[in-house]
Formats: structure tokens, sequence, C-alpha cells
């Protein structure tokens, strides 16, 4: 086959590689819940805990999705095209490399009796000389897990809102409904938001999924009795007795519907909201008043959050080279490096385990994604509705309803436990990340500048070698810092994966959060940050360095 037939093939490969893992291992995960009549829903349908589990599974999945929708639209209605705006996106950068498991435990420290808030305020405003005894952590309710929750997914959704705004051509749209006398956030809402919303469906729904599902967030700020339903499934999966893998395949199904539940009701307040939109538009929304609250309100939200998680992941670190550090002093009396000379051994071995999944999964999803927007722009290829569900299936799918029948597949094929295994795996979460941080500067690249160099006699692959590569250089490089971000975050996929032999930064973090040596914590979180923006800042000055004398190619880059 040809170059440019292996090229025509590779968005069918894309798909087959997105979708054959999740069914195969859907397959896999279901098969166990049916053995001996059906034995694991008996034993499912007697656990008490299960009315519990599933209600906080659906309730902080929920909370957390609507809460960091509207901060999302509360943000961009309110601050869209001002300067505060452009801050918060300078900050997106930083905040989405962010692991999720990082930001948890840094959350942990910050809210948490012992924590920096409760240090600030002792003793001097509440008279606090020990750790008072709250409930806040693991709290019974799954507040705490909620926020986390919302601080991680509202940076997601922005960077999703920001990438599809200049596609519903926001600002002409903005400027006539203004013309008509509508305010600034009313005319968002009745012009832009309809548009925009379209775009942001499918993200939404992704962390509706991912919110309902969460593992390794739910094990470090969710409730333990019960667990949420995911974690749960978790623990009796990795049970080294095995008797209760019926169990979990039953409830892995169960979560599974109930996502799917969750997702229908979704559409179903759309369609509610959407009408009741289309009433207030009728009926002449102005409220002019609004502007300057939504502003102020969206500034206030953004640079919460952003405070929250600096401040958060500053307390680990800082604990990373804590010296004695009592209650309630807000600081520790010295620094040592104690913690990171003993601990360095293993720091290196897992960073180097997991520099190395990292860099393979991003690498393989960048060429591939690559391959697929080459062919669909010379072969005329337009992508339908069909291929971008495609694309979100590994992000709507429960990673715990397929991912042990793909563990299950590997270990019958004797390829588990390797960490080439875990990086294919991580690979089918990267790739839609990576394509979707890459794809709208790939598509907005000057096609006249591809006509001049065939009108030169260059053929396509030298033009996209020697000119579209070049000139993307910093979207690519950003959307492999994005692939290398996703990629450290991932816990169940290592864990299940690697059988439990695979030791990632992730892994590693979380294992520790159930002990209580902060010191410890601290530099895994810390590496686990550094990791990510090491590279976001990689892709920011290697074009710089290399563009450095093209003005023209600086700007485009």
């Amino acid at each position: 086959m040809t170059g440019d037939g292996l090229l025509r093939q590779a968005p069918r490969l894309t798909l087959i590689l997105l979708t054959l893992p999740v069914a195969a291992g859907f397959l896999g995960t279901l098969m166990p819940a049916f053995w001996h009549d059906a034995r694991g829903f008996h034993a499912l349908w007697a656990w008490n805990g299960l009315p519990r589990a599933l209600g906080l599974s659906l309730s902080t999945g929920v909370m957390a999705t609507a809460g960091s929708l509207l901060i999302t639209l509360i943000i961009v209605a309110g601050l869209y095209g001002s300067r505060g705006f452009s801050v918060i996106q300078h900050l997106l950068a930083p905040l989405l490399s962010v692991p999720h498991a990082a930001a948890a435990l840094g959350l942990a420290f910050l809210i948490s009796p012992s924590g920096w808030i409760a240090r600030l305020f002792s003793p001097w405003a509440t008279g606090w000389q020990v750790p008072p005894d709250l409930l806040i952590l693991n709290d019974p309710w799954g507040l705490s897990l909620t926020f986390g929750l919302i601080a991680k997914e509202v940076p997601f959704l922005l960077l999703m809102a920001i990438a599809a705004l200049p596609q519903t051509d926001a600002q002409r749209r903005l400027l006539a409904a203004q013309s008509l006398g509508a305010g600034r956030v009313s005319g968002f809402i009745v012009a832009v938001l309809p548009a925009l919303y379209a775009q942001l469906r499918l993200p939404v729904y992704a962390v509706l999924a991912y919110s309902m599902t969460a593992v390794d967030m739910a094990m470090i700020l969710g409730p333990t009795l019960p667990h949420t339903l995911s974690v749960q499934i978790v623990i009796w999966m990795m049970d080294p007795t095995l008797s209760h893998q019926s169990t979990a395949a039953a409830a892995a199904l169960v979560q599974l519907l109930t996502v799917l539940g969750a997702l229908l009701l979704w559409r179903l307040a759309e369609t509610l909201l959407h009408r009741l939109l289309i009433g207030r538009a009728e009926a002449g929304l102005r409220a002019p008043w609004a502007d300057g609250i939504a502003r102020r309100i969206g500034a206030a939200l953004g640079l919460f959050l952003a405070g929250a998680l600096f401040l958060a992941l500053g307390g680990m670190a800082l604990w990373s080279v804590a010296g004695l550090w009592g209650f309630p002093d807000p600081l520790p009396e010295s620094l040592t490096l104690k913690t990171w000379t003993r601990s360095a051994p293993d720091l290196i071995e897992s960073g180097e385990m997991t520099l190395r999944i990292a860099l393979l999964a991003t690498l393989a999803a960048l060429m591939l994604v690559l391959a697929c927007l080459e062919a669909e722009h010379r072969f005329g290829l337009v992508p339908g509705a069909r291929a971008l569900w495609i694309l979100y299936l590994p992000l709507l799918v429960p990673q715990v309803a397929f991912l042990p029948g793909v563990q299950v597949v590997l270990l019958r094929a004797g390829a588990d436990g390797t960490w080439l295994a875990v990086a294919a795996a991580h690979l089918i979460f990267v790739l839609p990340y990576v394509f979707l941080s890459l794809a709208p500067a790939f598509r907005a690249w000057d096609p006249r500048i591809a006509l001049a160099g065939a009108a030169l006699g260059a053929p396509p692959w030298t033009v996209f070698v020697r000119l579209r590569l070049p000139m993307l250089l910093r979207p690519i490089l950003t959307a492999g810092a994005v692939g290398i971000a996703v990629s450290i975050g991932q816990y169940l996929p290592s864990l299940l994966i690697g059988g439990g032999r695979i030791e990632t930064l992730t892994t590693e973090a979380v294992a520790l959060s159930s002990g209580g040596n902060r010191r410890l914590i601290g530099a895994y979180a810390l590496l686990q940050m550094l990791m990510p923006a090491m590279c976001f800042g990689l892709a920011l000055m290697v074009p710089a360095l290399a563009f450095r004398n093209r003005h023209g190619l600086r700007v485009a880059a």
C-alpha cells in the first residue's frame, strides 16, 4: 500500500482503536456478572451500601457537572473579550497541567481540619490549639469531592468554550443583540449560548460521566462509609481472593446504566431549559443591570478556584520540604530536604516509569492525530457527528465498565503487567484530548500556503513536512503537553492494566493518601505536578527559540 493509501486509512484505524478496546473490554467486564446464575447481581443486591453508594455517585457527579458548567458560563458571559478573561486564559495551562490526584491531595491539605485554612485562622480567630473535630474531608454527603471535581473541571470546560467561541461568531451575535437593547449578559444568553452549548454538549457529557465515576479523587476526598460505587468496584476488583469479581462486574454494569440514565436526564433538562430560554427571548430579555454583577461574580469565581488550586499545591510543595510543623503554626519551623533525599530512589523510579509511559502514549497519539487531520485536509474528508461521538467514547463510557475486561483480555494474551500494555491503555484516553487540542489550529492553517508550495513543485508530503509542521510547531507541542498531562494523571488504567506491578507517580500518590505521611505525599504530588508543567513550559520555549529569527513563524507558531 502506498503512503497516500495508508494516510487515507488513518481515520478508520483511529476510530477502530477507540472503539475496539471499549467494546471488547465492556464484554469482558460484563460476562462475569452473569456467571453461576448471575450470582454477582445477587451479591450486589444483598449489599446494604448499594443505594447510598449509587446516590453518592449520582449526586456528586450531577452537582459537580452543573456547578462546573454554571461557573464556566458565568465567566464567559461576564468576562469574554475583557482583560480579566485574558488573565484567566493564561492561567488555564498551569491549571490543566495539574493531575486530578495531585489536585485532590492538595485540596485535602487545604480544607482538612488541620489544613492551611484552619491554621491561618488559629488561634487568633478561632482559639483552636488542636485541630477541630469536624468531618470535612470524606464527608458523608460528598461535598469535598464535589468541590474538588468542580475545581478541576472548570478549567477543562473553559478551554473547550474558548475553542468553540470562534465557531459561534460570538462577537457579531453579541453586537446584534446589544443593538436591539439587550445587555451584555442577556445578549450572551439569548444569542450566543445556544450555539456555544451545542459545541460544549459532548465535553459536558464527558465531565458528567467522569464526575460520576472518578476513582482517584473519590478515594482521596470522597465518603468512605460507603464509598462511591466506582471506588467500591475497584476495591472488589483488587481483592486478592478473587471472590468478588462477579460482584464487581455486576456493579460495573449498574454504574454504566446509572451514567446512561444521568445523561438522558441531563438531555431532558437541556430540552426544558432550551424552551424556557426561547420563552424569555420572546418576552424581550434585556437585564442590562446583570452585566456588572456577572463580571464581578465571574472574576471572583475564576480567581477563587485558581487561588484554591495554587494555594493547595503550594501547601503540598511546602510539606515536601517541611521540618517540624505543628498545629496551629501557619508555616513550618524549619525546611529540610530529608524527605526528598530519603525517597529519591523511589521517586526517580516512579517518575521515570511515568514519563516513559506518557511519552510513548503521547507520541503515538500525535502521529495518529496528525495523520487523521492531514487525511481530512488532503482527501476532503468531513468528520460527521458519529465520528465525534466515537472520539468521545472513551471519555463517556465509565472506565470501571470496560478496563477490567481489557485487563482480562491482556491477561489471557500474556501481555498484562507490562509498561507497554499500560501505555497502550493510556493511548485510549490520551488520543481524544490530543485531537481536541490540535484540530482547531490544524484546520485554521491557511490553505493558500499549501497552494503556493504546490505551485513551486513541492509534493503534498513535502508541503506537510516542510511547511505545515514547522508552522504548527507550537500547537503540536502544546497538544503533546496536554497528552502527557492526561497520561500522567491516569490512575485506574495504570492500576488495572499494570496489575499492581507498574508503579507510577499517580498510583503511588493515591496509595500514600490513606496514610499520614504528608511530607512523602507532598513530594509525590509535587513531582506529579512538575512533570506536566515542565512539558507546557517546553511547548512555549522551543518554538520561541526555534523561530527567534523568523518573525512570521514566531507569530504563526
